[in-house]
This record gives C-alpha cells, sequence and structure tokens, in this order.
C-alpha cells in the first residue's frame, strides 16, 4: 500500500486546499520572474480556488499543492507572453532590423538595451509613412528630413586614400575643419556606449571636370571663333549666328559637356566605407599638383545617421537586430496583460494542473482499499490536459494571426473600399441659387 495514502480515511495525505496564499507564491514559483508585481501574486493565489472548483475539490480528493498551481500559473504567464512577442516579432522584424539589441539574463529578462520594445506598436500612418518617405528621400538626394552636411580635406601629395568617416570625426571633436573653419556638425557624432561613433553617410562626392567651353570652341578655334570640325566646320563670329542659332549652341555645350563628365574626367574616385580613393594618385611636380589641375581641396557632402547603431567599420553590416533571436523582446508585464489575456491564462494554467495530476495518478493505476480498489483516471486527465492545451494555443495563434498589422491593413483597406462604394451611391447635392 502506498505510504501517502491514509487507509482510514481513504484520502491521499496531500491534497488540495480551497484557497491559496499569495504569501507563498513568490517562495513557490521555479523562475521567479513575476514575482515583484503585486497583480501577479494575487493572481496565482486565486488560481488556487480556480483549479480547486474546476476539478471537484469539493467531492473527491486533488493530490496537488499550492505550489504546482502556482507553478502551473507562472508557466502559463510565460507561455502566453511567448505566443504574443513571437507574433509581435513577426509583425515588426522588417522595421527593427539594424535597431539596437540587448543583453538578456537566464530569464530572458533585458539586462542592458532598450526596454519595452514588444510593446511598441509602428502605427503605418500618415507620420509613419513620412518618416520612411523621409530616409529614401535623403537617401536618394531628393529631399528628406536629415540635415546634410558639407565636410572637405585637402589633397595630400601620393596620398590616394582618405578615410572620409575619421576625418569628419576629427572635424567634430575639434569644431574645425583642416583649413580652420568652424563645422556646423561640431559634437554631432557622439561616442556611444561602446565606444563607437556614429557613422556617417556620404551622398555627393565634388570634383572639377574640364570645362565645356575647351571642347566647344577647341584648340583649333580662337576669341570670337567656334571651332567644331565634327558638325559645322569653323566660322568666323561675324557668320556664326546667322548659320547657327544661339540654342543649338548652348544644347551643342550640354552635350559636351556631359561627354566629358562621363568620359574624359581629369580623375575618377571609388567610395566604399565611406572611405575615398582618388584616381590617378595626387603627385605634384614644381608645384604644380598632376592629374587634377589646380584642385587641392576635395569636398563632400554627408549625413549623420540619428539613431545609429552601427560602428565606424561598417563592412558587412551592423552590430545590432538581425533576426528573432536578437529583438530586444523581454517578457510581458503581467500588468500590460488584459482581460483577455488572463483568462487564456487561467484556463491555460488549468489544464497544466490536469497533466500534473494525471502524472501523479499515473504512479499508481489502482489503490487498494479496504475490501475494494479504486481505479484512476490518469490516463482521461493527460488526455484531456494535452488536447486543451493545444486547442488554446492554436486558438491563440490564429486570433495573433487574423491581426497582424499587414492583416489589419488589408482590412482597414477593404473598409475604405466600401465607404467610397457607399458614397458613390449618394446623389450629389443640389444647389439652387
Amino acid at each position: 500500500m502506498p505510504t501517502n495514502l491514509n487507509p482510514k480515511s481513504e484520502t491521499s495525505a496531500i491534497v488540495l486546499t480551497p484557497t491559496g496564499s499569495k504569501n507563498d507564491v513568490a517562495a513557490a514559483v521555479p523562475f521567479q520572474i513575476y514575482t515583484g508585481s503585486a497583480d501577479f501574486l494575487e493572481g496565482a493565489s486565486l488560481q488556487v480556488n480556480y483549479v480547486y472548483r474546476k476539478l471537484g475539490g469539493d467531492v473527491v480528493d486533488i493530490e496537488l499543492t499550492s505550489a504546482n498551481v502556482y507553478s502551473a500559473y507562472e508557466e502559463a504567464v510565460l507561455e502566453y507572453s511567448y505566443i504574443v512577442n513571437l507574433h509581435q516579432a513577426k509583425n515588426s522584424l522588417d522595421a527593427s532590423l539594424g535597431d539596437v539589441t540587448g543583453t538578456f539574463n537566464h530569464l530572458g529578462e533585458i539586462i542592458s538595451g532598450p526596454t519595452g520594445s514588444n510593446l511598441k506598436y509602428p502605427r503605418f500612418q500618415a507620420s509613419y509613412a513620412q518618416k520612411v518617405g523621409d530616409g529614401l528621400a535623403t537617401k536618394a538626394g531628393f529631399g528628406g528630413t536629415n540635415t546634410i552636411y558639407s565636410g572637405s580635406f585637402k589633397i595630400e601629395d601620393n596620398v590616394q586614400d582618405y578615410d572620409l568617416q575619421s576625418i569628419v570625426s576629427t572635424a567634430s571633436d575639434s569644431g574645425n575643419d583642416e583649413a580652420g573653419r568652424s563645422v556646423p556638425y561640431s559634437g554631432k557624432l557622439n561616442t556611444g556606449p561602446g565606444g563607437d561613433q556614429q557613422r556617417i553617410f556620404v551622398t555627393q562626392v565634388f570634383y572639377r571636370s574640364p570645362r565645356a567651353m575647351w571642347r566647344f570652341y577647341g584648340y583649333y578655334g580662337g576669341i570670337g571663333v567656334v571651332g567644331n570640325l565634327n558638325t559645322y566646320g569653323q566660322f568666323a563670329d561675324d557668320s556664326t549666328f546667322e548659320m547657327v542659332p544661339t540654342w543649338q549652341n548652348k544644347l551643342q555645350a550640354i552635350m559636351y559637356e556631359d561627354s566629358i563628365y562621363t568620359r574624359t574626367s581629369h580623375y575618377s574616385y571609388e567610395l566604399k566605407n565611406n572611405k575615398l580613393r582618388l584616381f590617378p594618385v595626387p603627385r605634384t611636380s614644381s608645384g604644380l599638383s598632376l592629374g587634377f589641375g589646380d584642385q587641392n581641396e576635395i569636398w563632400f557632402k554627408f549625413y549623420i545617421k540619428e539613431d545609429s547603431t552601427a560602428d565606424a567599420e561598417y563592412d558587412d553590416g551592423v552590430k545590432g537586430v538581425n533576426n528573432l533571436n536578437t529583438l530586444p523582446f523581454d517578457n510581458v508585464p503581467y500588468e500590460n496583460i488584459n482581460s483577455i489575456g488572463k483568462q487564456w491564462i487561467r484556463k491555460y494554467a488549468l489544464a497544466l494542473c490536469k497533466e500534473m495530476l494525471g502524472q501523479i495518478r499515473g504512479k499508481f493505476t489502482t489503490i487498494p482499499i479496504p475490501g475494494e480498489s479504486v481505479t484512476l483516471n490518469h490516463s482521461e486527465l493527460l488526455s484531456q490536459a494535452k488536447d486543451e492545451q493545444k486547442e488554446l494555443k492554436d486558438k491563440l495563434m490564429e486570433m495573433l494571426k487574423e491581426t497582424e498589422y499587414q492583416e489589419l491593413s488589408r482590412i482597414s483597406s477593404e473598409k475604405a473600399e466600401t465607404a467610397a462604394k457607399t458614397f458613390g451611391f449618394s446623389p450629389l447635392p443640389i444647389f439652387v441659387g
């Protein structure tokens, strides 16, 4: 006969009490994630009475302890948090890639980094669309709200590579560029927690190209003479404008300038990782800069990302969110779970209690009592528990799937379309005057 049974009363030595105590919850739950919440302690203690009534504690013995119920309640809250966070991760991952991530402890709680990210809602409305548009406009160079700064550096003899990030950083720290001019971006490249500076994004590099007039008038012509042997020949200024209209001269100048810019520039460059390489290598001879004419200074435009997560190297990507694993999501705060979620938690915790009760009763298929034996319903409890858990999780995930942001956008679009059709059937007002 099992030692945990009392043959005299034919009851188990351990049975669930009708009520719980919130003072005992903190010491009973294994992870203690929500023990700092008074609402959680209250909810876990009330779960004891809920399980006691639902499993018929007034009629039959329930071989569970209050600690078993508290643990099941904590697991139910964590399971709910997991499913909701997974849903939110699918919603916001595309908008969070490259953002600052965080560090987490063994409980999944954020130690450092942005908190409450899983509670944020990136509403796609006019302001959000404007934010996206501003970023694209800034990148394309035709607008945006990011401040565009201008920087410069002096060309050095036999120096081909120039680190624009370092040049801007030095000017930002000192407040002046190489020429001693004050810069408007002084102190803008703030040093981050890891010692990394905010990254600049270069949008344009300026350089001089050969003048169109050199090609247009050419070395075959002189003052007041148009020289172009490929089109209309060489004429004196007295006859030029009689044969060639002024607008045609202008169009030809534009064409020549574009051709020179594209095909016959004095030099070129490549930009990678904010490092500029000039071609050819600048060289000086007798005080003259070969390959760059009389140019001794290069100018460029750039902007600074306001919430940069990249370091100054930025070779292959950014150090931040790159998948679901690095999203700065902590466990959903218990206080932020509404009545819908808390009812789900109660039911799921009840199903977990059924599973534990089934495991306990499954240790002894039958229990001998004086003159008789009792067959326990462990298999039925286990089956019910598994089915209820699966049904609860499936319903929750189905509901969350129906409320994904793209689905909500589709529903809103259909509502707007329906409203437009309804208004289309409305007669126009008649004005009499």
